[in-house]
């Protein structure tokens, strides 16, 4: 039924049940995996009073990126699933806005994302990376909660 799967990740135990969930699926369907990762500067920006070295910082996630694409990648191969990977660099916008833009330029089928499962005062102020993706997405979302242990 699916072809093309896009799961994003950025390292956290939720985006990890994701990536897991979209392995066994991708699995499942024989469909082809196309991981991503997104920095985003938003933060770094946030800090900028702390930060010595804006570039080195900015290389240092790009870094860390491509660790946990190649990690993602090799734990695809094991489960014998075919995966791609993309590091994307946000400079301003919402991650939400560039995994949309992904899904849709690679023609993937479905979106599976990890979600903390906030609700009221907590997701208006943290907002919410998977809710937006929900409501812009091109194809279907799976949203993937975090564990009871981690929220």
């Amino acid at each position: 039924m699916y072809k093309r799967i896009l799961v994003p990740i950025d390292g956290s135990d939720t985006a990890k049940r994701g990536l897991k969930e979209a392995i066994a699926l991708a699995a499942d369907q024989k469909a082809a995996l196309y991981v991503l990762h997104v920095t985003s500067d938003f933060p770094i920006m946030l800090e900028m009073a702390n930060i010595i070295n804006f570039d080195q910082y900015r290389e240092g996630l790009r870094q860390v990126g491509r660790q946990m694409l190649d990690e993602a990648k090799m734990l695809a191969g094991v489960a014998g699933v075919e995966a791609e990977t993309q590091l994307r660099d946000l400079n301003g916008g919402r991650v939400a806005e560039a995994i949309v833009q992904e899904a849709k330029s690679t023609r993937c089928d479905l979106i599976v994302i990890g979600t903390h499962g906030r609700r009221g005062f907590r997701r208006a102020l943290l907002g919410s990376d998977a809710e937006a993706v929900l409501r812009e997405a091109p194809a279907p979302v799976l949203l993937v909660r975090a564990s009871e242990a981690a929220g």
